[in-house]
C-alpha cells in the first residue's frame, strides 16, 4: 500500500495525529454497559486522499470506517470483521474491513456519487435507497465465518448498525458516528461511539445511557476542537476525556486502548500472484494487446500497481511454460 498523502504537514503534526487516532474500550455502571470510542481524524483524511473522494463520498465511507473500527473492539489475534452494504441508491454499496490491530480499509462501489442539487443537510437516506447491510466476522478459532444480514431501515449507518445488532445478535446497541468538515470542506474531526447493553443490564441504566447518547453533540466537532492531547497524559486524549465527562455518573472503567489506522497490506508481489491466477486466454490477450504498462488498482486502498509487457510475459511463461 502507498499512502498518497500522509496526514500532517510536519513530522510533529504526523506524530501527534498518530497519537490522537486511537480506540478506547470501556465499561459503564459496573459492567452493565460495554462501550468503545474512536478518534479517526487522521484515518479518514488518509482514506479520503487515497480514494480521491469528495465531501459526500468522504462522509459515507468515513462513517463506515469509523463503524467498522468500533466493531473491531472485541476482536483478538488475527480476527477481522467485514461490513458490507448493497443498495439501490447512487451509493450502490460499500465494503469495509477492520482487524484486531486497529487497521481499517475498504471502498465505495460508486466512487463519484451523483448529486442533482445542492445538499440542504447530511441526510444520506436518499443516497442509500433500499438494500442490505451484511456483517461478517472471521474469527481465528472458528471453523467458518459468522455472517448476519438485515435490511437497511434508515439510510443512516449509525442507526442501521444499531438495528443490525438488535435484530441479528439481540444486543441493544447505540452508535454515534461523526465526520466534521470546515468551511473549505476539509475534515477536521472524525470520531464515533458505540454502547451495548450487557446481559442482566437494568432497564433504567439502559434508558439513562440512551438519553445521554441522544443528547451528545457532534463527536467530530468535539475532537476537532480538542487537540491538546499529549502522549504521556492519556487523560487529555479526547476520546477518554469525552467518556469520563459524559458518563461520569456511570463510573467508566477503561479496559484497553490501541491505535487505529487506514492500512492495507497489498503489495506488488500479492497483486502479481493474482495475475498468475488468470486463465491462459486472458493472460495471452493482455500480453498481445496491452495497453502497457498494465495498471491494476487495489480496491481497498486505491493503490496503483504497474506491470510492463516484460512483467506480463514473465508471469505468462512462468505459469504456462509449455506455451
Amino acid at each position: 500500500m502507498i499512502k498518497k498523502k500522509v496526514y500532517g504537514n510536519t513530522l510533529k503534526e504526523r506524530l501527534l495525529a498518530g497519537i490522537r487516532d486511537r480506540l478506547y474500550v470501556f465499561l459503564l455502571a459496573g459492567g452493565e454497559v460495554r462501550g468503545a470510542v474512536i478518534n479517526g481524524t487522521r484515518m479518514i483524511n488518509e482514506m479520503r486522499a487515497n480514494h480521491d473522494l469528495g465531501i459526500l463520498e468522504t462522509l459515507v465511507l468515513g462513517h463506515a470506517y469509523l463503524g467498522a473500527g468500533l466493531m473491531s473492539a472485541g476482536l483478538k489475534g488475527n480476527d477481522r470483521i467485514s461490513l458490507q452494504i448493497e443498495c439501490s441508491g447512487p451509493i450502490k454499496g460499500l465494503v469495509v474491513e477492520a482487524n484486531a490491530f486497529g487497521e481499517v480499509r475498504g471502498y465505495l462501489k460508486n466512487v463519484h456519487i451523483p448529486v442533482d442539487k445542492p445538499l440542504e443537510d447530511f441526510d444520506l437516506s436518499p443516497f442509500f435507497g433500499i438494500g442490505f447491510i451484511t456483517v461478517t466476522k472471521y474469527l481465528e478459532d472458528a471453523k467458518q465465518p459468522f455472517m448476519g444480514r438485515v435490511d437497511l431501515q434508515y439510510g443512516n449507518l449509525a442507526q442501521d448498525l444499531a438495528n443490525y445488532y438488535l435484530t441479528s445478535e439481540q444486543i441493544p446497541t447505540a452508535f454515534n458516528l461523526s465526520v466534521r468538515f470546515d468551511s473549505e470542506g476539509k475534515v477536521i474531526g472524525a470520531g464515533g461511539l458505540v454502547l451495548q447493553a450487557m446481559p442482566g443490564a437494568r432497564k433504567q441504566t439502559i434508558e439513562r445511557v440512551e438519553n445521554l447518547v441522544r443528547n451528545l453533540p457532534s463527536i467530530g466537532t468535539i475532537f476537532a476542537e480538542d487537540r491538546t492531547s499529549e502522549e504521556k497524559n492519556p487523560d487529555k486524549q479526547a476520546p477518554a476525556k469525552l467518556v469520563k465527562e459524559v458518563f461520569k455518573s456511570f463510573s467508566p472503567k477503561f479496559l484497553a486502548d490501541y491505535r487505529v489506522e487506514f492500512m492495507c497490506h497489498c503489495n506488488e508481489k500479492r497483486i502479481c500472484s493474482l495475475l498468475t491466477l488468470l486463465p491462459l486466454e486472458d493472460l495471452k490477450d493482455i500480453l498481445e494487446k496491452g495497453p502497457f504498462p498494465v495498471e491494476i488498482l487495489c480496491h481497498n486502498c486505491n493503490t496503483p500497481y504497474h506491470f510492463t509487457q516484460a512483467d506480463i510475459k514473465q508471469i505468462y511463461e512462468k505459469r504456462f511454460p509449455e506455451n
